[in-house]
């Protein structure tokens, strides 16, 4: 025995003659010249949270293991000191390795050949993690020292335990306590209550324990916590309730039960943050706070699944949704399909960020622009009349026509020619420039839409479109999504693209849409909700958008392949998604904050308007009402519609000065221009047409009335004229004239065209490229112009 023991002597010395010289030579070398920060050495995962710091998603790291960087301070102090206890008591006493533990290692390892023991420290079990040792020989035993030792030289002490704590391995591809108590106790290292952390301290020691763990009972896992927790009391009090919990089964969770919330929504946070960090050449961050809130994301997801359920005897089978506040811009609820794991529905795509055509859902910016180019009121009367603007001939969705309307009718109601026509008087920015300046991607040069943008031409993702109607509750200001939660309410001001007089009109008008739906018992029905909807060409896409209280609500309904299918209407499917979600929203208390009253900006002014018209009343209109206008914005005009005549009692022939009370009276007519009166001879309530004037004195007297104006062409455009049938195609010219005009006379500078019966159209055909002077003069004098470029194809 004598002689055994003096070889092991020996053996021992000169393993650590050795250790010593493979420690100079690393140190030479020093494999860690230029490391600042243990973090990055290994890839991380993320932890993703709602706004509340609700679990989303722990993402895998790019190795495949989950490894959550937590800092030192925020593990709980027992935590460590039970790591300790357990690992390396001796850890702060330390060079970075134990030469006693080494000894008693060796000894009980070569000499004795027992069960293997390492005797490393924690030092040298993360130099083993961190440069993949393979600590089975002595060779490798060596290494480990003098990469400890190189670690002990860079680091502090604080510095390696905080990266051990990081690195150990906790089961299966579970690295790290921030990991491990994420997975196996569903919350951070700041909570851990006494047999969580001695669970945690016990589980780095034995990889064969660890990989027991769920499928013994974790018999063997109780074994070595009650004995660390033997130690344990014998340094610290111990409750009564500590105790007892000690002594219950242990349940741990899984990998398999990690949650997995708002995918759609999460893979784009990813996405978005990994093309950041190539950008400043760095990693994702552990921890993301986002701004989805996980309560109403649960309501809408609910909502839109239960409806399409509901609609698949429609043959609907997809749709998405996207809620957005607009004090911060954070998105709190994205559904990018009816189910993410339904492939037969490409689930996984995120609705909200597919291009597809909006529809309607535009038209509320054209007016906008229009309240703020001095262009309408909300009182003006618009012509919803058959009308060619150009080549361009619109219809209405339903194929009918409505004579004259209200901007704000024509809102409500969604009129198509009416906001075709203000979107033609529109002048700098155009429709098309706004959508630009709103940052709506992908769009083709504007000669390519023409007036078809206003229509849904183009094409806007429902995240584009959340936007534009988050600008409408914002005062006219542009401001971008957020992924990422912010502090308190974002102040931050944006681009302003509309005014704030022209914001509210807007939503004053859309708040007075009904609601396809009756309000549940117990929610008011007044409450305000500003929407539209709107229907793709070709049944391909059901949108419906809403403005409430201080959020912004899209859904979408439809098929990511653009299947038609004729149940595709915005007003019919999407509408009571919409109203569904927004009703079960606020009847959930999840914090929905109710926004108070709008008020109007205090730019705005109510005046009276005649309501024939939406221009200011004579005494001769019949039926009056309020109407906002904008000061020094909005355009003012008296009313021409209503005119008193002084007529023969008996014949009703116009007459003229001076007049007899007992043979002549004054009556009042409605001048309804040609096109309307067409409208309403079609709808079978024909217009009774006035007397004609009386001629009165001289010849050149001046005429009363209105004068033409001009619809076709169009100003400020390019008419590209090319042969038909061997003759030149013709440029249609039409105007507007008032109720006692007959006929109108059409020239082109002196050069007589030709005439036309009031409400007809002339065809004219230009020999010769060139700018025009077009000229009207209807039949009581009254005239109008307008100057034409013509260009001739070959």
């Amino acid at each position: 025995m004598t002689e055994r023991h003096g070889h092991g002597r020996w053996w021992v010395m000169l393993f650590l003659v050795a250790a010593l010289l493979c420690g100079g030579y690393v140190l030479r070398h020093d494999p860690l010249r230029g490391t600042s920060d243990l973090r990055d050495w290994r890839a991380q995962s993320t932890l993703l949270t709602d706004r509340h710091g609700r679990w989303l998603r722990l993402t895998l790291a790019q190795d495949e293991q989950y490894r959550l960087w937590t800092p030192l301070e925020r593990i709980d102090p027992r935590l460590r000191e039970a790591i300790l206890m357990k690992e390396d008591r001796y850890f702060y006493y330390e060079p970075g390795f134990n030469p006693w533990s080494l000894l008693r290692g060796a000894y009980r390892t070569y000499l004795r050949h027992r069960h293997p023991q390492g005797g490393s420290t924690i030092t040298m079990q993360l130099a083993r993690l961190l440069w993949n040792i393979d600590t089975r020989d002595p060779r490798g035993k060596l290494r480990q020292i003098a990469y400890a030792l190189d670690l002990e030289l860079h680091f502090s002490k604080a510095q390696i335990l905080e990266a051990y704590l990081n690195y150990a391995p906790f089961g299966r591809n579970i690295q790290g306590v921030g990991a491990a108590s994420r997975i196996y106790f569903g919350h951070g290292v700041e909570g851990l209550s006494l047999p969580e952390l001695l669970t945690l301290a016990v589980l780095p020691q034995d990889p064969g324990q660890r990989g027991r763990i769920d499928r013994d009972g974790n018999a063997a896992l109780l074994a070595a916590r009650q004995r660390l927790y033997a130690k344990w009391r014998e340094h610290h009090p111990v409750t009564a309730a500590e105790d007892a919990a000690l002594r219950l089964p242990m349940a741990l969770s899984s990998v398999a039960q990690l949650p997995y919330h708002a995918p759609w929504f999460v893979d784009q946070v990813l996405q978005e943050e990994r093309t950041r960090a190539l950008l400043r050449q760095g990693g994702l961050p552990s921890e993301l706070h986002t701004s989805l809130d996980l309560a109403m994301q649960r309501i809408v997801e609910g909502q839109l699944h239960a409806f399409v359920q509901e609609q698949q005897i429609k043959g609907i089978r997809n749709a998405a949704a996207l809620l957005v506040d607009t004090r911060d811009m954070g998105i709190r609820a994205l559904v990018g399909s009816a189910n993410f794991f339904d492939a037969a529905i490409a689930g996984q795509v995120n609705g909200t960020l597919g291009k597809r055509s909006p529809g309607s859902t535009l038209k509320p910016f054209i007016y906008a622009l229009a309240f703020d180019q001095g262009v309408v009121i909300p009182a003006t009367v618009l012509r919803d009349v058959p009308t060619a603007f150009g080549p361009y001939t619109p219809e209405n969705f339903d194929s009918r026509f409505e004579g004259p309307i209200t901007v704000t009718d024509a809102l409500i109601r969604s009129r198509n020619i009416p906001a075709v026509d203000v979107a033609a008087r529109l002048h700098h920015p155009s429709f098309y420039d706004f959508l630009r300046a709103a940052g709506i991607t992908g769009l083709a040069p504007e000669s390519h839409y023409g007036l078809a943008l206003v229509l849904g031409g183009g094409e806007v993702t429902m995240q584009e479109l959340a936007t534009l109607y988050a600008l409408l509750n914002n005062d006219g200001r542009l401001r971008p999504l957020s992924l990422l939660a912010k502090n308190g309410t974002d102040q931050s001001a944006g681009p302003r693209l509309l005014s704030p007089e022209a914001s509210y009109l807007v939503l004053d008008i859309l708040r007075q849409n009904p609601s396809p739906l009756v309000a549940p018992t117990g929610q008011a029905r007044d409450l305000p909700v500003a929407w539209k909807t709107g229907t793709s060409s070709g049944f391909r896409d059901a949108w419906s958008v809403a403005v409430f209280d201080h959020y912004v609500l899209v859904v979408w309904v439809g098929n990511f392949d653009g299947t038609a299918n004729p149940a595709l209407i915005g007003a019919e499917v999407a509408a009571p998604l919409l109203f569904r979600t927004i009703y079960a929203l606020r009847a959930s208390g999840v914090g929905l904050e109710r926004a108070a009253t709008p008020m109007p900006p205090p730019r705005l002014r109510r005046v009276d308007v005649c309501l024939s018209s939406g221009a200011l009343p004579t005494v001769w209109c019949p039926r009056r009402g309020k109407s906002w206008f904008i000061p020094g914005v909005s355009p003012i005009a008296v009313d021409s519609v209503y005119r008193p005549i002084w007529v023969d009692r008996r014949s009703g022939r116009a007459v003229c000065p001076p007049y007899d009370p007992r043979r002549h009276e004054l009556r009042v007519y409605a001048y309804w221009p040609s096109e309307l009166r067409q409208v309403f001879a079609q709808a079978g309530i024909p217009r009774a047409r006035p007397p004609a004037p009386a001629v009165c004195g001289s010849a050149g007297a001046a005429v009363d009335g209105s004068a033409p104006q001009i619809r076709s062409p169009l100003r400020g455009l390019t008419y590209l004229l090319g042969p038909t049938g061997g003759e030149q195609t013709p440029l249609h010219l039409s105007a507007d004239a008032d109720g006692d005009v007959a006929r109108l006379y059409w020239f082109a500078g002196s050069t007589y065209l030709g005439q036309s019966a009031s409400g007809q159209s002339l065809e004219w055909r230009p020999q010769r490229p060139g700018t025009y002077r077009l000229r009207v003069v209807d039949d009581r004098g009254r005239a109008d112009s307008r100057t034409v470029q013509v260009a001739l194809r070959p």
